[in-house]
Parts: structure tokens; sequence; C-alpha cells
């Protein structure tokens, strides 16, 4: 639905430093946390 979803760096699949950019165009899997949604298996676009 377009709604924010918690990231943890470790989540991110590439080598290296791992960050994402604000608007940063990423696909991902939603999981549910122990504190709610968050995504996995991020990668960037």
């Amino acid at each position: 639905d377009g709604g924010d979803v918690f990231v943890h760096f470790t989540a991110i699949k590439e080598e290296g430093f791992k960050s994402l950019g604000e608007g940063q165009e990423v696909e991902f899997d939603v999981v549910e946390g122990t504190r709610g949604l968050q995504a996995a298996n991020v990668v960037k676009l």
C-alpha cells in the first residue's frame, strides 16, 4: 500500500558499505518482525 517499512542494513543485499538514499528504488520482501513489518532481501534497482 506504499506505507513505510523498517529496513535494517543487514537486509540489504550488496557487497561492501550498505546504505540506501532517500527515494532509492528497491525491491524487497515484507516480513513480520518483533516490532512490526520490516523489509528482507532488499535489492537496489
